[in-house]
């Protein structure tokens, strides 16, 4: 919010000098930067979804006993090594390449749709859930079906909050997988592409517009408005989702 003058001469400290807001209306008029937030926009709204409903199916059969689902033991080790172990990043390009989801939004998005620390949260509050619960439902003819979504859902909100916080931040700060497999920067998220234009502008891409709004705004404040306005969505999300995370991360972390 400083002039470029009183940027470059350090002489901000904590307030303003030369209060002007031309950093904010440059970066809101940069077709660029919208398309990105955009992309990161879509992201978030196509891949927290799936992130929950993939989780919540994964987490419901891995918390039943043995006898439930014999294949328990199988898929918890399956989880466990691909924590521990991964295929490698050319594999994984491969992979996402030969599927076809290259440089298309469901490559950001489909990959990680199943994130195994989600799962484990919501494994150990699932089982912390009294079993009564779950035999009364059955004995009223309750189907799976029926006692996932009407009695386990409703009483772990705050554990499903707390997987809805990790996986909305996780795919709004995300930037390595879209500069790999994006290879049109139109089709950059957001982190993406203030990862490219910001950390590591390049001066030979300025027009001439941007050329003379640096006589009035310096660089710096240019990266502080981007950054600020990227935040922006996080800090909105984050006082609703506040209350319920600390509860759902000792819960989900501890019980089982």
């Amino acid at each position: 919010m400083s002039s470029s003058a009183a940027a470059s001469s350090g002489r901000v400290l904590i307030l303003p000098v030369e209060f002007n807001l031309q950093s904010y209306r440059y970066v809101v008029e940069n077709n660029a930067f919208l398309k990105a937030f955009a992309v990161s926009v879509k992201r978030v709204a196509l891949g927290v979804p799936i992130n929950m409903f993939l989780t919540v199916l994964s987490a419901y059969p891995l918390s039943r006993r043995k006898e439930q689902f014999r294949m328990k033991t199988f898929f918890t080790w399956f989880f466990l090594f691909t924590i521990l172990f991964s295929g490698g990043m050319i594999p994984w390009y491969m992979v996402i390449k030969e599927t076809g989801l290259l440089d298309t939004i469901w490559a950001l998005t489909i990959p990680g749709a199943v994130p195994v620390f989600n799962v484990i949260l919501l494994v150990n509050y699932f089982r912390s859930i009294p079993a009564e619960l779950e035999e009364a439902a059955y004995m009223d003819g309750a189907s799976h079906w029926c006692i996932l979504w009407k009695i386990f859902l409703p009483i772990s909100i705050p554990t499903l909050a707390t997987v809805l916080l990790f996986s909305l931040l996780s795919h709004w700060n995300s930037w390595f997988d879209g500069l790999i497999l994006m290879n049109n920067p139109d089709k950059y998220p957001l982190q993406s592409y203030m990862q490219t234009i910001v950390i590591s502008r390049d001066p030979t891409t300025l027009t001439e517009r941007d050329l003379d709004l640096l006589k009035i705004i310096s660089d710096k404040t240019t990266k502080s408005a981007q950054l600020f306005i990227a935040m922006i969505p996080i800090i909105c999300v984050y006082p609703f989702l506040q209350k319920y995370f600390t509860t759902g991360l000792i819960v989900g972390g501890i019980k089982g």
